[in-house]
Order: C-alpha cells, then sequence, then structure tokens
C-alpha cells in the first residue's frame, strides 16, 4: 500500500466517520474493499485520449449590438468530454441559448480543462480574465471527489476564484458537484461514500459561492434517474462522461441561474415557502433539492428553481407517458432545443 493510498484510506475513514459513529472504525478488510473498488473504477472509467471539441467562437453573430464575453470554466463535464461536435458541448449550448433570448451575440471561450480539481480554477481564472468577461459559468467538483482531496482546500479555491471573478464586474454562475456515487462503474460501499462526499462538498460549495458574490444550481442527482434508466442515451461510451443528450440536459438546468445572472429572471420562488432561507439552511435544501439556484439576498438566501422541466417529467420522480414511436420524449422538446441550439446560430459549429 502506497503512502498516497494511506493518506486516502485515512480521509475516506474520517469522511465517513462523519456519517456515523459505527463506522469511524473503519476495518482494514473494508479499507481494502474501497481500495479495491476505486481501482477498478478507475480501470473501467478510462482516462481521456483525445482533448473534447471546443466550442469557441461567436454565436448568434445574426444579432446586433455588442457581443456578451462568456467564459466556461471546470473539468471535463465543463468542457465538454465525450462528446464529437463543437455544438454538443456545455459551454456551446448555453451560449446559444443565451444569444437566442437576449437576441445579442455571444463570444464563448472554453477553459475548462479535462481532470481538473478545485485547486486548478486559479490558473483558468487567470487566463479567463484575460478576456474580460461578463458572465463565467464553472462546473467543478468531480474530480476532488474521486481523487479524494481536502474538502476545505478545494471550497476555498473556489470561493477565492468566484470573488476574483465578481471583483472583475464578472457575473459567476456555478453548478455545484454532481452526484458521483450514480456513476454506474462506482460500486457499494464506494458508492456510498462517494454520494455522501458529492453533497457534501456541493452543500460547502454553494455557501462559498454566494458568500463571494456568486450563484449556484445543484446540478447533485437531477439527472440520476434518467440516466439510470436510460444510461446507453444518456452517458457517452466512457460510463462515466454525459453524453450528447445528457450535457444538453445538464445545459438546461443551468441555462435559467444563467439569465437570471445577466437580468432576465422571470421565475417563480420555490414552492412550499418564502423561498428565503440562512445560507447554510439554503445550502443544505438546494443539495436536496437538486436543480434549485442559491443567490444571496443581503444577510439571507434566496432558493429558486424553474419549472422547465415540467413535474410529470420521469426525473422528477414521476412516471412519464410511453415514448413515441421515434423515440422522443413526451412532452418534452429534443437535447439542442432545449437550451435553444439550432445550426445556424454558430458559425463553426460542425
Amino acid at each position: 500500500m502506497s503512502a498516497e493510498d494511506r493518506r486516502r484510506l485515512k480521509l475516506a475513514g474520517q469522511i465517513l466517520g462523519g456519517v456515523t459513529g459505527a463506522l469511524a472504525t473503519m476495518t482494514a478488510l473494508s479499507a481494502g474493499v474501497l481500495l479495491r473498488q476505486a481501482a477498478e473504477a478507475r480501470r473501467i472509467i478510462p482516462m481521456a485520449e483525445a482533448p473534447p471539441p471546443r466550442g469557441d467562437g461567436l454565436y448568434g453573430g445574426k444579432f446586433g449590438g455588442k457581443a456578451i464575453s462568456m467564459v466556461i470554466l471546470g473539468d471535463s463535464t465543463a468542457a465538454g468530454y465525450g462528446v464529437h461536435r463543437p455544438r454538443e458541448t456545455p459551454g456551446a449550448l448555453l451560449a446559444t441559448g443565451v444569444s437566442r433570448r437576449l437576441h445579442r451575440p455571444v463570444r464563448l471561450h472554453r477553459l475548462a480543462v479535462v481532470g481538473s480539481m478545485s485547486s486548478g480554477l486559479p490558473y483558468q481564472v487567470d487566463a479567463a480574465l484575460e478576456y474580460a468577461p461578463d458572465v463565467a459559468v464553472i462546473l467543478i467538483g468531480g474530480n476532488d471527489v474521486t481523487h479524494v482531496s481536502d474538502r476545505a482546500s478545494a471550497v476555498r479555491h473556489l470561493g477565492t476564484e468566484v470573488r476574483r471573478l465578481r471583483e472583475a464586474g464578472c457575473k459567476v454562475v456555478v453548478g455545484t458537484c454532481p452526484d458521483i456515487g450514480a456513476i454506474q462503474p462506482i460500486k457499494p460501499p464506494l458508492r456510498w461514500l462517494a454520494r455522501k462526499w458529492s453533497r457534501d462538498l456541493a452543500a460547502a460549495q454553494t455557501v462559498a459561492v454566494v458568500e463571494a458574490g456568486g450563484r449556484t444550481v445543484s446540478i447533485g442527482g437531477l439527472l440520476g434517474p434518467m440516466f439510470a434508466a436510460d444510461p446507453v442515451r444518456m452517458y457517452s461510451s466512457d460510463r462515466f462522461h454525459p453524453s450528447a443528450e445528457g450535457y444538453a440536459r445538464a445545459a438546461a438546468v443551468v441555462m435559467p441561474t444563467l439569465m437570471a445572472a445577466l437580468g432576465e429572471d422571470d421565475r417563480a420562488v420555490l414552492t412550499g415557502g418564502e423561498g428565503v432561507r440562512s445560507l447554510q439552511e439554503a445550502a443544505q435544501e438546494a443539495v436536496q433539492a437538486p436543480g434549485t439556484e442559491v443567490s444571496a439576498a443581503g444577510r439571507w438566501a434566496v432558493l429558486r428553481r424553474h419549472p422547465w422541466f415540467g413535474e410529470p417529467r420521469s426525473w422528477f420522480g414521476h412516471r412519464a407517458a410511453p415514448a413515441p414511436a421515434d423515440g422522443a420524449v413526451p412532452g418534452d422538446r429534443s437535447a439542442s432545443s432545449a437550451v435553444g441550439w439550432t445550426p445556424e446560430d454558430h458559425q463553426h459549429a460542425s
């Protein structure tokens, strides 16, 4: 057992100890199981062999006015690893959606790096600031979970970089850590550990980002039921990263919060209450209700959720109607149209 394995086991034991006192005394046998499962997951989930397609460029060039400068930062999910066309990447989908809704051109710069952890954000923000961005979208956290990195350090990096962007006049939207426990190659008990770590990190990210002046939207397990029900469609070939359809679903979750950050906010307050909580309460509630936005309101935090999905859809826990013969999702739009993409929107799309 290497020194790095021992370090990760020690940290894993500390995390498990936070779940219940009975788990605090993790045995050598259970530790070995976790190590073997982690190794197996790394074997099944291949490393990045080629960079994802770049979606950089001008979107909505047919519209007049000054282009909105948008940057997308984070890890392989932000970069769009697993798809083959620039138009299928999250940055391209979001840039197109903003352009169509605001009737303005958007110039996108994708600075996300495959494999990046939160500790890599300072370098990405350094590069982003050179473009004087109007808005930044950050998707980060998955690799912090899979590498069992120190949560406090990961959150500190994220909060610091959000604050740097805000001080430069850039609006910031952060999609918090997804539920890594939903990934198929990860099996129990490692899955349970990954799920708790993902949720704890997402809640801590929410607090740090909102305190720094940004907005968050919880990704969590929002897509989990749909991904589990249709993994061939929703995952790319590596069974870890989303497919084009999966990225479109995730982009549609982020889109309302991105529009709100840009001043277009037509959503209702989260049902079941006034939607105003302390920041700590809001962060915990957002983790339990994926798809929820958290933003600052003075000393308080506001929770909102945009009803883009509609309650009858299966990914809110309701049974969907039988699929049409052509395979479309009932009551839904196509993956691309969910965030407003059409081929003529981006001159570089392929």
